[in-house]
């Protein structure tokens, strides 16, 4: 429990996209409750669809069950902000339709599970599901160290969703400074031309944009590669 607590403070700060991280929270979480089979994230919100993870492909199909039937314990999870307990699925009364479908999954069928909501102040961000394939596996303990371990995956997501935020920001703004220093050169083309203003230039850019149907930037780098080509080809001349 202590190491699953420990791995899940370093997930935020690992590399690689968000579901790939998710994953490995639950990947932590099979590692650290006994009898797990497996387990699966559902985050919703946070500036972005739906994501749905799982540590095995029989998670994803379980959880999958529940979102088409809009039925289960990782929707009352989600919709109740409670923890949710089941020693035997397939019977479970509480979900008959989901409980009907899970129960007629062969190999995959799953007797055990819990889910527990993932929380930040004031909101419910998703679930962390937890399953095994015999009956009654998971015990009160097993409840509260899920608990415990949503806890602090709850918090390991937000700010995976800020470190996220961050990096897409400065992406945004390297790109957006790459594309003003290619604006600004095919300027200086267009003006070495035809002896106009920057304005008119930045002009021209646009009225190529719009015939064209291109971003500016796009025209403009491309008239900054036509500029760079000739001028190779003169100097091999």
């Amino acid at each position: 429990m202590r190491a699953g607590l420990r791995a899940l403070s370093f997930c935020p700060a690992a590399p690689g996209p968000i579901e790939d991280r998710l994953t490995e929270v639950a990947r932590i979480t099979v590692q650290a409750i006994h009898g797990a089979d497996g387990a699966g994230v559902t985050l919703l919100g946070l500036r972005r669809p739906s994501v749905i993870v799982a540590s095995a492909p029989f998670v994803r199909e379980v959880d999958s069950i529940q979102y088409q039937l809009a039925e289960g314990p990782c929707v009352s999870s989600v919709s109740d902000d409670l923890s949710f307990r089941s020693g035997s699925l397939p019977g479970d009364r509480r979900w008959p339709r989901f409980a009907a479908r899970v129960g007629n999954l062969g190999l995959n069928t799953v007797r055990s599970s819990l889910s527990l909501p993932l929380r930040l102040p004031g909101r419910v961000i998703g679930s962390l599901n937890v399953y095994a394939h015999a009956e009654h596996v998971f015990s009160e303990d097993s409840l509260r160290m899920g608990e415990d371990l949503a806890a602090v995956a709850a918090v390991a997501v937000g700010n995976m969703d800020v470190l996220d935020q961050a990096q897409r920001s400065v992406s945004q703004l390297e790109s957006a400074l790459t594309s003003r220093g290619t604006i600004d050169q095919a300027i200086g083309i267009i003006r070495s031309r035809t002896g106009g203003g920057p304005e008119e230039a930045f002009d021209s850019l646009r009225t190529i944009s719009q015939r064209e149907n291109r971003k500016v930037a796009e025209v403009a780098e491309h008239l900054v590669i036509q500029a760079a080509g000739r001028a190779r080809a003169r100097h091999s001349e």
